[in-house]
This record gives C-alpha cells, sequence and structure tokens, in this order.
C-alpha cells in the first residue's frame, strides 16, 4: 500500500522519500504519532535499495544510529520537543561526526575517526535529528565531479551514467533518491547548489559566519567555505538554517554576525542577470528553461522583479582562473608534503592542483586575494542598488560522468570548471545564495535558479526563495 503520508505523485516515483518531508517527520514524531526507529529504518531501506547503483552514502554505523534513536525516545519520553525529532541527515564526508571515519576522500585519512562532532553536528543532533551516514564527496572537496580513491563514483539518480557534480554529489544523490530528507554539504565554490541543480534540489550556501565551524579538518580556502543545507524544498532548507545558524565562541568569525530579518518582500528590488555578467557560453535548454521561470514569476506578479537584466560589473579579469591559485596553494600547503612523499595516493586532478599550488608565486596569490577581495566589493558594489539577485545555477544540466565537465557548452569548446562558472564568486563575497529548481533541460534533466543577495540577508533570501519555489510550482 502507498505510504499514507506520500502522495500518489511520489508513490510512482522511484526517488520519492518514504515520508514527504522533514518538518513533518519532526511534527509527527514529536506528537507520538510516528516512532524515530520507524523513519530511520524506511530510510535506512530505501539507501539499501538504491546505494549499491548510486554508490552516495558510506559509514552508515547502525550501531551508532540505533544508539542515537535510543537517546531520542529517552529526550521525547522526558518531555522534550526537538525541531528535527527523529529526522535522518546525510552528512557530507569532510564534516566531523563523533565517532565516524570521516575520510575526504583522501587515502590520507581512510582510517581517521572524528574525535568529535563539528558545531554543526552537534547542533542537528542537539535538534533530535539522527545522521544516519557520511555522503561521498570528491577528494578535499577540491573538484566538480563526485569521485574518489577511497569510494569511487557516485551516480546521478535519474540516469547513472551522468554526474551529480561535486562537490557535495553524495549528499544532493542521497536527498535527491530519498535516502534522507536532509543533508549537510559544505560550499567553497558552489560544491553544495551546483549538485542539488543537476539533482532537482534545494542547495542553501549561507552567508560566511552565519553558521559556525570550528571542530574539524582546516580549510584549503579559509574566509570562503561554509556549511552548506541541502533538502528537497526551501521550508526544509529554512528549517534546517535555523537549528544551525547563530555565533558561537568557538568561531571567531561567527561572533557579533546577524543575519537580518527578512522583512517583506514587496518593495524589494530584484534583478535579473541571465549570465551574471559573465561572457560565458549557457546551454540553449538551460537558457530557455531560465527565462521560462522568469516569466512565470513576471505573470505571477512576483514582488520587485524587474523586467529589465541588471548585471554586475565586475573587476576586469574576474573569473574563476583569477582565483584559481587560492584553492590551489591551499592544498598544497595541507597537503604537499603527503603528495611529495607519495603522489599515487591522490585522485590526478588533485595532485594536479597540488603541483600548480606549488608553481604559483607569492606576487601571483596576491593578486588572487585581491581579486577576490574586489569581486566581494563589486557585488556589495550591486546589492546597494538592487536587494536580490536572480541568474542560473549552471550553464549546463548534468554531463557524463567519465569527465571533469562537458566539452561543449552553448556549441563553444570549454574548459573542464566552465560549468562551475556561476556560483564562486557569492562565496568570495561571502553572501547567501540558493538554487530551486526552475524546470528541466535536455532529457528531462533538472535546471536550477539562483537567488543572492548581500552578506546577512539569508532570511530574505529563504524567503523570496520559498515564493519563487511556490509560484513555479503553481505556473
Amino acid at each position: 500500500m502507498p505510504h499514507p503520508n506520500r502522495t500518489e505523485h511520489e508513490t510512482r516515483c522511484d526517488n520519492a522519500p518514504p515520508y514527504p518531508n522533514a518538518a513533518a517527520i519532526a511534527v509527527q514524531v514529536n506528537a507520538g504519532e510516528l516512532d524515530p526507529g520507524a523513519v530511520v529504518s524506511a530510510f535506512q531501506a530505501r539507501i539499501d535499495a538504491r546505494n549499491g547503483e548510486l554508490n552516495a552514502v558510506f559509514e552508515e554505523r547502525r550501531d551508532l544510529v540505533d544508539a542515537d534513536v535510543a537517546q531520542l525516545r529517552e529526550r521525547l519520553a522526558a518531555g522534550e520537543r526537538p525541531p528535527l525529532a527523529g529526522v535522518p541527515v546525510i552528512v557530507k564526508d569532510v564534516v566531523w561526526v563523533r565517532g565516524r571515519r570521516v575520510t575526504q576522500g583522501s587515502l590520507l585519512y581512510r582510517d581517521f575517526v572524528a574525535p568529535a562532532d563539528a558545531i554543526a553536528v552537534e547542533r542537528l543532533r542537539a535538534a533530535g535529528a539522527i545522521v544516519l551516514g557520511m555522503g561521498n564527496t570528491s577528494e578535499f572537496a577540491c573538484k566538480g565531479l563526485t569521485t574518489n580513491k577511497v569510494y569511487g563514483l557516485t551516480r546521478h539518480p535519474q540516469d547513472t551514467a551522468l554526474t551529480a557534480g561535486g562537490s557535495s554529489g553524495g549528499c544532493a544523490v542521497a536527498v535527491a533518491a530519498g535516502m534522507a530528507p536532509l543533508a549537510l554539504g559544505t560550499d567553497g565554490g558552489g560544491s553544495s547548489r551546483r549538485p542539488p541543480a543537476h539533482a532537482g534540489l534545494v542547495g542553501f550556501k549561507p552567508s560566511f559566519g552565519a553558521i559556525p565551524d570550528a571542530a574539524g579538518f582546516p580549510h584549503a580556502f579559509p574566509g570562503i567555505q561554509v556549511m552548506a543545507p541541502i533538502t528537497r524544498t526551501v521550508d526544509d532548507a529554512a528549517l534546517m538554517f535555523r537549528v544551525l545558524c547563530g555565533p558561537d565562541p568557538r568561531d571567531p568569525d561567527s561572533m557579533g554576525f546577524r543575519c537580518a530579518a527578512a522583512g517583506p518582500l514587496d518593495g524589494i528590488r530584484i534583478a535579473v542577470s541571465p549570465r551574471l555578467g559573465l561572457d560565458t557560453p549557457v546551454d540553449d535548454d538551460v537558457a530557455e528553461a531560465f527565462e521560462a521561470a522568469v516569466a512565470r514569476l513576471e505573470a505571477a506578479g512576483m514582488p520587485g522583479l524587474r523586467t529589465a537584466r541588471q548585471d554586475p560589473v565586475w573587476p576586469d579579469g574576474a573569473g574563476e582562473a583569477a582565483l584559481m591559485p587560492l584553492q590551489h596553494v591551499g592544498l598544497a600547503n595541507l597537503h604537499g608534503d603527503a603528495w611529495r612523499r607519495d603522489p599515487d595516493r591522490f585522485d590526478p586532478d588533485i595532485a594536479r592542483q597540488i603541483e600548480r599550488g606549488f608553481a604559483w608565486s607569492g606576487a601571483e596569490v596576491a593578486r588572487a586575494r585581491e581579486a577576490s577581495r574586489r569581486i566581494g566589493l563589486a557585488l556589495a558594489a550591486f546589492f546597494t542598488e538592487h536587494d536580490l539577485l536572480l541568474c542560473p545555477t549552471t550553464p549546463c544540466v548534468a554531463w557524463p560522468n567519465d569527465r571533469l565537465g562537458p566539452e561543449r557548452i552553448g556549441g563553444v569548446a570549454v574548459e573542464p570548471r566552465a560549468h562551475a562558472v556561476f556560483t564562486p564568486f557569492f562565496n568570495h563575497a561571502q553572501a547567501p545564495a540558493i538554487s530551486v529548481p526552475c524546470g528541466t533541460g535536455r532529457d528531462g534533466l533538472p535546471v536550477g535558479l539562483q537567488i543572492a543577495g548581500p552578506r546577512g540577508a539569508d532570511w530574505r533570501v529563504l524567503a523570496a526563495a520559498r515564493l519563487i519555489e511556490r509560484l513555479l510550482a503553481a505556473g
């Protein structure tokens, strides 16, 4: 029989979750209508059914899961009503989860067991969420394809010959395939927006400092990477963010930082930028899906939406190529000695980045830091005239998983990172950005629409995304 909480469409869909969303699970668990163990078992059964072909989730440690469920039952019996009670979550395999093997997709860490929880994981546990397992990632979260020498390749849930992108591909695939309603990813350049866009999900990159990030591995690109919710709906992303955000004295970057209230959407100014002001190709199917979504929003009377296109004005030479030295030198700093001792232990693509990191001069690295700063200033200036910006999340849909990126976009031969062009600038501006589904491209593959705002405007971005999600579903 179909599950009573699932719609007829979800019952027919192979990727539908056992329960519809995180909020509904928590409400029913807190009301005593659902046992958290039953919820967990249902999602574990989905992992058992789908993970063999998709290769998205590892380190399930069902003994630890059972202990967490038992502890939650005790809390409920004592009268607690946590906001994520009984909600399963997948955590990206770069984020510390106490007692779990956390490898960063690297043979260097294949036996590392996290001694503590990351602050975000602490907060998920305190909110009653249950960690089911670790989501696969590219090595050190530094590649737009989710594959590594520890666990191998993660595959797209609609077509296993395709990629879901990276580096949070395991988390995105797990949520898209109904293995968990929530996932905790990381985003240092689009890693938790592009994979959700390719899989038809919501991926939210908060402002830098909104979610404390202290306990864990050092980052290759500090000041840029953030913890990022991956969900099926904007409501679930907002619920997860509410649990995760707020200062913690262990992370100085979070102290004194506050997200502003959303405020009313009436009267806000929304700019539409089909290519984000960049000279970059976009596939026709993505451009058409984006324009069709904007037209539906205009027809529905989306507050503040302008029909005139408004592009940010970027500094000369702005582009990901100008910024990549920061990632390369960061990797060389953290892992260069191990690479010199045994380069064969590394993913060849990561090894090339480390090698490049040793080759950049100090002046070139300084120029990359200045490029990052100027991009942030340009976006800040743009948001003095506009409250929000809409653009595509990616210029292409998912591509074959045997290559780093599509060879052609918009009919033009491109470099492997051309698929990532629309996401990194918001990281360098430390600004919030969210990807929501906005239609489909070739072969019915999902297309994402990105909504961004100035640093600290996280709740306004989420409020706009919630309205856009509703209007596009109704249209």
